[in-house]
């Protein structure tokens, strides 16, 4: 007879063989069998956070890196407060499965009372998930997690939730149930067609513009192809450093400046390779695109989603793209030198232009960008200093290396700075967050203490909603409201849990502040005091009249 064990341990075990490393949760009594599990084999490393948003925010970022990021939360109005970071994971694609409890299987959907019931909870999670699954019998939970992590790891990947009935999780099963993880299908093959028919547009073309978004990140070589060939090539903010920011055809992320405007409207060929062009980077759809347009994407329902193109090409971008680096290298085309020299004077100008916006501030991007060693890795929170200097004047040079929300939302950045330490041991992290953002997960803070990971954390202080008092002044006459925040002294709260605290509040303190900091590899505050250095000129990227 199979040896006993019980679901929590078939979960945990589970999991060992997709060769998780870390889960990131916050302990109940709806997801205790689980967790005693994973603490018994002592395989996987448990992070406790200090809320279920931020947990699932960790394992996002964990997930960015690993493959597979797991969280594990409460049941009910625990579930629900991870909705908001689900969504998150949603809008960056993220392979991320999210365990969570249920009430005992005998109280569903009955409205009993019964404690942390909710109604509908797989209804909210599928509505914030890739796909949401419910466990029904102790036999089937194992089959049920290996095609929740298999939905979650295939292109277009995404969260997947799963809720798993607290009886359910305690309830004994045959050892002999557990099953090889499943493998996750494969790509669909590049077709020799598809590449004539992006080729047959793309020989043509003498100043060819190349778009590339998060779902070209395993195609930094191909993308390097084509641009020693002379296609000049801009990114997303989620696909920054997919070419390195210092190659001299890259646009970097500069979709925003006048300069850079004015060279795409001199492009004879778009092509969008794996990006959604979001409303913030293209002024709402209001950005002129050279045609003709030609889209590449794993999903078919990107086609012609923002944009009507002229070609649509469902597949993989790293295939499609090195097989066309193949046909204009074979072409052996001319360089040109003069459109060489207009992309960079164009980037010169996009640059100039951006300093001039952030003043000082432009000085603390420098200062990040020289204390950050080679691999480090830059987390962003939307923040006034991350959408303005963060996002396109701090140079990347790699993919994967500045890590921020694609969702908008604030007071995630702690969270992701978290994960992204956790899924990259050893390697420096600096994350940048915003007074009014970090708030929303202050308890983090804690996680990051008791965790000792080598986070130089920069809060931006300017003891208020610093974007929303630009919205406000462009938008509505000047009239300023509910912008104002008590803010505590976060270099003492810093220290209050034991995190080292520095304090900023004159330029010529970012360069040897930041040094000092990241050469400590351990937890560190640094606090700059905005209202001393001065404001940032920034009501948010170019776009439609809003009101």
């Amino acid at each position: 007879m199979s040896e006993m064990i019980t679901v929590g341990e078939a979960i945990a075990r589970t999991l060992e063989q997709y060769q998780v490393t870390t889960v990131y949760g916050v302990i109940s009594i709806h997801n205790l069998p689980i967790a005693d599990a994973i603490g018994r084999r002592a395989k996987i490393d448990f992070t406790p956070s200090r809320g279920e948003a931020g947990a699932v925010t960790m394992a996002d970022a964990h997930s960015r890196f690993s493959g597979l990021g797991v969280a594990l939360t409460s049941t009910g109005a625990g579930a629900g407060n991870a909705v908001g970071s689900m969504i998150e994971a949603m809008n960056a694609c993220s392979p991320m499965l999210h365990i969570t409890g249920q009430v005992e299987k005998a109280y569903l959907d009955m409205d009993a009372g019964f404690i942390h019931e909710t109604a509908d909870q797989l209804g909210f999670l599928r509505s914030s998930s890739k796909q949401a699954f419910r466990v029904h019998t102790p036999e089937q939970a194992v089959a049920t997690l290996h095609k929740a992590i298999q939905v979650a790891q295939t292109a277009p990947c995404g969260p997947v939730s799963i809720e798993i009935p607290i009886d359910i999780q305690s309830a004994q099963v045959p050892l002999s149930l557990l099953s090889a993880p499943l493998s996750v299908p494969t790509l669909p093959a590049i077709c020799s067609s598809q590449i004539e028919a992006i080729w047959d547009k793309l020989q043509h073309a003498q100043r060819p513009l190349l778009w590339v978004g998060g779902g070209a990140l395993q195609a930094v070589e191909a993308v390097k192809r084509l641009a020693n060939q002379g296609v000049a090539v801009i990114s997303s903010t989620h696909g920054r450093g997919i070419l390195s920011d210092d190659h001299p055809f890259s646009l970097r992320a500069f979709h925003n400046a006048d300069s850079i405007e004015t060279l795409m409207r001199e492009c004879d060929l778009t092509l969008v390779a794996g990006s959604r062009l979001r409303s913030n980077e293209t002024k709402t759809w209001s950005l002129p695109l050279p045609h003709p347009i030609i889209q590449i994407d794993i999903n078919p329902l990107a086609a012609n989603r923002n944009y009507l193109a002229d070609l649509n090409i469902t597949g993989d971008c790293k295939g499609l793209l090195n097989a066309l680096a193949d046909k204009i290298e074979q072409a052996n085309r001319p360089v040109s030198s003069a459109w060489k020299q207009q992309i960079q004077q164009a980037v010169q100008l996009a640059e100039q232009q951006l300093r001039a916006q952030c003043g000082p501030y432009s000085e603390l991007s420098d200062a990040v960008e020289q204390a950050l060693p080679e691999h480090g890795i830059f987390v962003r929170d939307i923040t006034v200093s991350g959408s303005l200097w963060g996002s396109r004047l701090l140079k990347a040079t790699q993919p994967m290396h500045n890590i921020h929300s694609l969702a908008g939302a604030i007071g995630l950045g702690l969270a992701m700075a978290i994960g992204s330490a956790k899924a990259n041991p050893n390697t420096a992290v600096i994350g940048l967050v915003g007074d009014g953002g970090l708030m929303l997960g202050v308890g983090e803070l804690a996680t990051m203490a008791q965790e000792q990971l080598p986070i130089v954390l920069i809060i931006m202080n300017d003891q208020g909603y610093g974007v929303m008092r630009g919205i406000q002044e462009k938008y509505f006459s000047g009239r300023q409201y509910y912008n104002e925040l008590l803010t505590p002294s976060f270099s003492q709260l810093a220290q209050s849990m034991g995190i080292t605290a520095l304090t900023v509040d004159k330029p010529s303190e970012f360069q040897p502040i930041l040094h000092q900091a990241v050469a400590l590899k351990r937890p560190v505050v640094v606090e700059v005091l905005m209202n001393h250095i001065g404001k940032m000129n920034f009501s948010g990227p170019p776009q439609k009249k809003l009101f």
